[in-house]
């Protein structure tokens, strides 16, 4: 069984930075699946920040270009997601996600908070 868990959130001041991580596990094969992160701020729905397939393409959210970058490693099973010139909009719930390419079917994590004071 797939599971994920995210880690690195906490308090920021505006302008600073974050790194989160995600670490997989129960998948035999990483390669096989596009992670990504989504965001869930209070009274919002959640919605896709950035996205990498295993050959390395990412996608990004327009309000995030420029300031996050997604990445993976693939000899860890794991994935990062920089943070930089961070925004009190960025306040949220960080959640990682496991999209089996085959399938389809996607694997949450628990979420990670990310709260940004101005």
């Amino acid at each position: 069984q797939v599971q994920l868990v995210e880690s690195g959130g906490g308090l920021v001041q505006a302008g600073g930075s974050l790194r989160l991580s995600c670490a997989a596990s129960g998948i035999i094969f990483f390669k096989a699946y596009t992670m990504g992160w989504y965001r869930q701020a209070p009274g919002k729905q959640r919605e896709l920040v950035a996205t990498i397939t295993s050959g390395g393409t990412t996608n990004y959210v327009d309000s995030v270009k420029g300031r996050f970058t997604i990445s993976r490693d693939n000899t860890k099973n794991t994935i990062y997601l920089q943070m930089s010139s961070l925004e009190p909009d960025d306040t949220a719930l960080y959640y990682c996600s496991a999209r089996q390419v085959v399938s389809g079917i996607t694997t949450w994590g628990k979420g990670t908070l990310v709260t940004v004071s101005s």
